[in-house]
């Protein structure tokens, strides 16, 4: 077991006194038998009343409604020790029938899966099983997890990791012809071929120990894949690599779009800058 600190500040600046409407912030780590939380510590400026809940994915929200009083920034701090034991991640077990690809889901899972088995990008199912065909062809057997991994690393090595300020989620379609993206991106690539394979696929947005990058980090993403008797594992094309201690799931979600950080509304003439900081170190 390792226990690490993770610190996420996020400050919204306004050019102008706004009034701040209710935001939800998905900042809390998820909880089960791989990862756990010692102490969790959030602050809010503007002074905010602060109700929690689980939403349908099981996620922890934060829900902050503020006085309706005028305020020219917005600063959310978040403070997480949290405790690691998926040191191994690859001690797992495949169900016999799902080990090889490709298999279909027995029918009580396939019907709880459902969402998480339909591309979002109709139509593109076709395009994306032909890059697929580009690292595997259906005449070979393959594990199922072996094939996702292949996956994973080739996105790794054919596409180009940058960052990219502007909100939202490039197309698989983007991605592959530009052959450039975020985390986010890349994970959302990874979704949609995966799920055009007739796998499960959610996408998670978390954070990464990554000790080789100094300064100042953000957030990171990946995806997850559903295997019968593994249960949802973790793929993350950015590195290339199967998810492992180094990674820290907050939120999940079948659309990359359900799960920001932090969201809300404000009122007022103004314009908005934003600052976000994230640090992750063994504690």
């Amino acid at each position: 077991m390792q226990c690490y600190k993770i610190i996420h500040h996020t400050y919204y600046n306004f050019s102008d006194p706004v009034t701040l409407g209710t935001h939800e912030l998905l900042l809390r780590p998820r909880e089960d038998h791989t990862q756990r939380i010692q102490s969790f510590n959030l602050r809010v400026r503007p002074d905010a009343t602060i109700k929690w809940h689980r939403d349908v994915e099981g996620n922890s929200v934060a829900v902050a409604s503020f006085k309706p009083s005028r305020t020219q920034q917005l600063a959310i701090e978040s403070e997480v020790i949290v405790q690691q034991y998926n040191e191994d991640p690859l001690d797992f077990i495949v169900a016999d029938y799902a080990l090889n690809y490709p298999f279909n889901y027995q029918a009580e899972d396939a019907v709880l899966l459902t969402p998480y088995l339909q591309p979002e990008e109709h139509g593109a199912g076709r395009e994306l099983r032909a890059w697929v065909s580009s690292f595997w062809q259906e005449s070979e057997t393959v594990q199922t997890y072996a094939l996702l991994q292949r996956m994973a690393q080739h996105i790794n090595a054919t596409c180009e990791y940058r960052v990219r300020e502007e909100p939202g989620v490039q197309t698989a379609k983007q991605t592959l012809q530009g052959g450039t993206g975020s985390c986010r991106d890349f994970a959302y690539l990874f979704m949609q071929a995966a799920q055009s394979l007739g796998l499960a696929a959610r996408f998670v947005s978390g954070y990464l120990h990554a000790p080789y990058v100094t300064g100042i980090g953000s957030t990171h993403a990946w995806a997850e894949i559903y295997l019968p008797g593994a249960g949802w594992l973790g793929f993350d094309p950015t590195i290339g690599d199967i998810v492992g201690a180094d990674h820290f799931p907050v939120a999940v979600a079948h659309l990359p779009e359900s799960v920001p950080p932090v969201s809300g509304t404000f009122r007022g003439a103004a314009q908005s800058t934003l600052d976000v900081g994230v640090w992750v170190s063994r504690f």
